[in-house]
């Protein structure tokens, strides 16, 4: 059985409204639940994929910063 957890992830997240996916990512980093990291993943390569070079350099600041 092979599962496309892109797909998979970006179906169960379409209809939902902001509210829903900034309480499901911040359930997500509060419970510290490794099984909700390909989760943020395809979240993060959304972002990446949606954003200018200018928004590129702010988000790999706010994650050098972050480490």
């Amino acid at each position: 059985m092979n599962i496309d957890i892109r797909k998979s992830i970006i179906n169960n997240f379409k209809d939902s409204t902001l509210e829903d996916i900034k309480n499901s990512i911040e359930s997500s980093i509060n419970d510290k639940d490794e099984i909700t990291l390909p989760g943020l993943g395809v979240f993060f390569e959304l972002l990446w994929e949606n954003s200018n070079e200018n928004e590129k350099n702010n988000i790999l600041n706010s994650v050098k910063k972050g480490l």
